[in-house]
């Protein structure tokens, strides 16, 4: 097609293919450290798929630095899955996953951050594939198209359009004028607080390899742990529980409002909207779930107060209906304690928490929590224009008008999920799974989440999957990441005609 730029868009997939490639490489320590045969596998993938991105940006680095609208849509999605193809190559050459399908699910839940695993023994897993598999997260977390954004001033390429289409969100607001300022202040931000939890877990207890995982998996939503309990293994360690529990609620932030705490600006996180719900919000929350398992005694007080805090019970429902919510809540996923074992007015509570998500400009996945203001607003909106049919009164948020395509967008987003989260739970009914594990596995998989409810609650995983529900599962996935409508402007007929 004349009015689509391949040469930059495959000179682009090969620098991202590049980059995959290097941080593949950095999982070979571990495996060197460890004396393990996986080491290979690790390096040659690393090479192969340096190797390959080299060619692909060598062949087109010459092509035409204009870039459009269209051709980020397609840089977005295509480096998606670009990354995930490679990205299984650590486990297939390895041997640790050699079946394609379940290396790229596993791949792709890591890049999506939505931590969903087909693996059933994690902790025989060799160390420098655990440290890959958490890394996916790290990377999938930010964005490595944001990353790559950050050095495209060097190839004389803008990057507008690609950040519009890796945050596709009600807003793009942005820290510093320039794109490339903003991504690299991103990443900035996302490296400084992975090390700083990395540090706090060390210091906690935890042992630093285990806490080097955590971290990036924390920061990015992901929700990949190294135990098979996940961070129910450190159920008798209070601290290790409440730094995660932090660092996933940081995670869950807009980004803009971690920057303002870094630069002070109070006063500017105080009249956050978003924000202020999300906090009150997560809070009220918490307390009434908190009370719910003190009230009916349920049984994971039975089995995590072994080694309780001073406020003895008190203390460990709180923590525990706090790292549940919040990991819940921002789509981490991380579990301390099976959740649908507790009384169904809870876990109905943590479910619908599937369909909320963080705040827009974190790397939580979901519809996003400005999404739900302003549909809240809408709907308050549309009932005082019964009383006052001629009045023009717009939705205001942060105090500012809210343009009414805004809302129209997002209206059709909210339409557009739930349609799809419909379509997909029956969808998995015809390939094989229960009621209730078709609609978790629905709503985990597009809200970017991982631990779901019926045969894929907290202990179980999604390794019992038909190969059909797998592939089903890792598209929603992408699509959830991406939220929706970038991936599928794709599908339709318009976006290919030619301008």
């Amino acid at each position: 097609m004349k009015n689509l730029n391949y040469q930059i868009i495959i000179s682009f997939l090969g620098l991202t293919s590049m980059l995959n490639g290097v941080f593949m490489l950095l999982a070979v320590p571990f495996s060197i450290y460890h004396q393990e045969s996986a080491k290979w596998g690790i390096l040659y993938a690393g090479l192969i798929t340096i190797v390959l991105g080299f060619l692909m940006w060598y062949f087109n680095r010459n092509a035409e630095k204009n870039l459009q609208k269209k051709e980020g849509y397609l840089i977005v999605t295509f480096g998606w899955l670009i990354l995930s193809l490679t990205g299984t190559l650590p486990y297939i050459l390895s041997g640790t996953i050699p079946e394609f399908t379940n290396a790229f699910f596993e791949t792709i839940s890591g890049y999506s951050t939505t931590g969903a695993s087909i693996l059933t023994d994690i902790e025989s897993m060799p160390k420098g594939i655990l440290f890959w598999r958490s890394a996916t997260h790290w990377i999938g977390g930010m964005g490595i198209i944001v990353l790559t954004i950050a050095i495209l001033p060097l190839l004389g390429i803008g990057g507008m359009q690609l950040f519009m289409a890796e945050a596709p969100g009600p807003s793009a607001d942005k820290m510093h004028p320039r794109i490339t300022e903003t991504a690299k202040r991103l990443w900035l931000i996302y490296f400084s607080l992975t090390i700083t939890e990395f540090l706090l877990l060390k210091i906690a207890g935890m042992g630093w390899f285990d806490a080097i995982n955590h971290a990036m998996a924390t920061l990015s939503t992901g929700g990949f742990s190294t135990k098979n309990a996940s961070i129910a293994y450190w159920n008798g360690m209070p601290m290790v529980q409440y730094i995660i529990t932090l660092f996933m609620f940081i995670a869950g932030t807009n980004f803009m409002i971690t920057y303002f705490i870094f630069k002070g600006k109070w006063q500017r996180i105080l009249k956050n909207e978003e924000f202020k719900w999300y906090f009150l919000g997560t809070l009220g929350i918490v307390i009434v779930m908190t009370l719910l398992i003190v009230q009916f005694q349920d049984p994971i007080l039975q089995t995590t107060v072994d080694h309780p805090m001073p406020w003895g019970e008190t203390e460990s429902a709180f923590r525990h209906a706090g790292f549940q919510v919040i990991a819940i809540l921002t789509t981490t996923g991380f579990v301390t304690a099976d959740f649908t074992m507790w009384n169904s007015f809870a876990t109905m509570i943590v479910f619908s928490l599937f369909f909320i998500g963080g705040s827009a400009g974190s790397t939580s996945g979901g519809v996003k929590i400005v999404r739900h203001i302003m549909m809240i607003k809408s709907s308050l909106l549309e009932l005082k224009k019964l009383l006052h049919p001629s009045a023009i009164i717009p939705v205001r948020y942060g105090g500012k008008a809210v343009h009414q395509s805004i809302i129209f967008n997002i209206l059709s987003f909210f339409v557009l999920y739930m349609l799809i989260f419909i379509l997909s739970a029956i969808i998995l009914t015809f390939l094989g799974l229960d009621f209730v594990s078709a609609i978790g596995a629905a709503a985990s998989s597009l809200g970017n989440i991982g631990p779901a409810i019926g045969s894929l609650s907290p202990v179980d995983n999604y390794a019992h999957l038909s190969t059909a529900a797998k592939w089903f599962c890792t598209f929603l996935m992408l699509i959830g990441r991406l939220e929706l409508f970038t991936v599928l402007i794709l599908l339709t007929p318009y976006f290919w005609k030619k301008n």
